[in-house]
């Protein structure tokens, strides 16, 4: 009777786990489809286009800020003081940019992410570049406050202090940055369609324009025309005002500040689901044969032009796919997170602009006269009543009547928009902490890791072959360097991740990396089973 309850609550359990199990595989399969991917990579680009042209700093005249980014900006390319101190402040930006460079590669890439924090996306060299790129902004906001300390020391200079002040209007920055997420947007789903008629994951999926699109280089001809044509057009209509959506839509649904908070915390949370729906995420191991959007090769490499005598090593550029389609999304995310900024802190004051009936929102369209106003002429009432001597009419007529509103909401309420995008970070971050990192029984003891570094960082001149033959195996590299060879990893296999799940089966792949040993040049080999890279 007790064995029968035993059997009976058992095969419940085992009953229960496998329709989770189910449950999971039927949710990633659906999440990871390639209509789920592209309706939000598509998505994304729409609701850029939506809040560009809902956003009241669209149109105004004043001078845009953005934290941080505008710091580097100012440190850059203008508020130059004259005479000795261009030379400091060029030489200060150079060398920030070289030491964010350096520390981006060795210490927050190598051993941050790498040897701390094991994330299996930052292995080798995988996200050097873009590690780079944000270390360099860092260190450009670093030396930009160092370079401020020596002008307010010497005093007298403080026009020429680095402030998130651009010396740009809001109306040119946020063009550019409409064209800006265009591109990053169109063309990341612009990608994703690319992949998605690659794939073979799906094979019911699309399968008359897969053929098409594989066939001959329709694809190449296709993703070029495709992206260039569109591209032109957008910039175009941006930069010269062609379409004015106040009158296309003529008020129709107009949004608030707190429904704009909402579309750009929206916009944060569908950038980071084209990532995590990739096959790969979050380990970016996978071993998925497929070109790179708009070529016919799986990767990039250049080799970079240095003198031999001074550097014996030979130094390469590598972009692989997935750095090369996920890494623009997250420079659009800089740009996303400024347009959430101002969505949740906008006082239509402070950007030249006034709320009049209706909650409706006016902008002065004359950014020389507006050092002329403060806060009490700046208003419906006091513009719809007082006559400009230039023009004896209205300040209003010359303003611009925009159909978005502003209700005056208080920041708790607006705050509550950042609660999507806030789960979205970190939901990422807890899929990666949680799977796209290598285990303790996946790295190589500290012994074995200097061997293996050591005969990595020769270069193939060394070696005695040239750097294309790639496919050199590990044993014949060690043993043309004379080094006793205790271990063979093959690194064909290693590109695959620990528990790989397909999203077209319910079955869990285990993969190894395969391991060989050298007897000869080791006879004690009780223990190497027990090493797992």
């Amino acid at each position: 009777m007790g064995s029968d309850m035993l059997h009976d609550c058992l095969r419940g359990r085992w009953k229960a786990r496998l329709g989770r199990m189910e449950i999971d595989a039927r949710f990633r399969y659906y999440f990871q489809h390639p209509w789920s991917r592209l309706v939000v990579a598509y998505l994304v680009t729409f609701f850029n286009f939506l809040i560009f042209a809902e956003d009241p700093v669209s149109h105004s005249q004043t001078e845009a800020h953005m934290i941080v980014v505008g710091n580097c900006f100012s440190f850059v390319v203008n508020k130059y003081p004259g005479r000795g101190w261009n030379v400091l402040k060029v030489v200060m930006w150079s060398l920030a940019i070289f030491t964010g460079l350096v520390a981006g590669k060795f210490f927050f890439h190598r051993r941050l992410f790498g040897r701390y924090l094991r994330l299996k996306m930052f292995r080798e060299d995988h996200g050097s570049w873009m590690t780079m790129f944000f270390s360099t902004i860092l260190f450009l906001f670093i030396f930009s406050h160092i370079y401020n300390l020596l002008l307010l020391m010497t005093g007298g200079m403080g026009p020429h202090m680095v402030t998130e002040y651009m010396g740009i209007r809001n109306e040119s920055f946020m063009k550019m940055a409409a064209v800006g997420t265009w591109m990053g947007d169109f063309v990341t789903a612009w990608m994703v369609t690319d992949m998605m008629l690659q794939d073979t994951l799906y094979p019911e999926w699309g399968q008359t324009a897969r053929r098409f699109w594989k066939q001959g280089n329709n694809r190449i001809v296709l993703f070029w025309t495709v992206l260039i044509s569109l591209t032109s057009v957008v910039v175009l209509v941006i930069s010269t005002d062609w379409i004015s959506w106040d009158n296309l839509n003529r008020g129709f649904l107009p949004s608030d500040e707190v429904s704009r908070a909402f579309l750009a915390s929206f916009i944060l949370v569908f950038d980071l689901l084209i990532v995590m729906q990739d096959w790969e995420f979050p380990h970016f191991m996978g071993d998925l044969d497929m070109n790179l959007p708009g070529l016919s090769t799986t990767q990039l490499k250049f080799k970079l032009p240095v003198c031999k005598r001074i550097f014996k090593e030979e130094y390469h550029i590598h972009i692989t796919g997935k750095w090369f389609n996920y890494g623009i999304i997250f420079l659009v995310l800089i740009l996303d997170l400024n347009m959430w900024k101002n969505q949740i802190f906008y006082k239509p004051y402070e950007y030249g602009q006034y709320v009049g009936p209706g909650e409706k929102i006016y902008t002065v369209e004359e950014p020389d006269t507006l050092s002329h106003f403060n806060r009490s002429t700046l208003t419906w009432e006091w513009r719809s009543t007082n006559i400009d001597p230039r023009t004896n009419l209205t300040y209003i007529h010359g303003d611009m009547f925009l159909h978005s509103r502003y209700i005056g909401a208080s920041l708790d309420v607006k705050c509550l928009a950042f609660i999507p995008s806030l789960a979205a970070f970190v939901l990422f971050g807890f899929f990666i902490w949680l799977f796209g990192r290598f285990q303790d029984s996946e790295t190589f003891p500290e012994s074995q890791d200097k061997t293996y570094e050591r005969i990595k960082r020769k270069s193939p001149s060394d070696l005695g072959v040239t750097p294309e033959e790639v496919h050199v195996s590990m044993s014949e590299t060690l043993k043309r360097s004379g080094t006793p060879m205790l271990l063979l990893v093959d690194a064909h296999h290693f590109g695959s991740s620990a528990n790989s799940i397909s999203p077209c089966s319910n079955e869990t792949h285990e993969t190894q990396p395969s391991i060989s040993v050298d007897k000869a040049a080791c006879p004690e080999t009780a223990d190497v089973d027990k090493l797992s890279p």
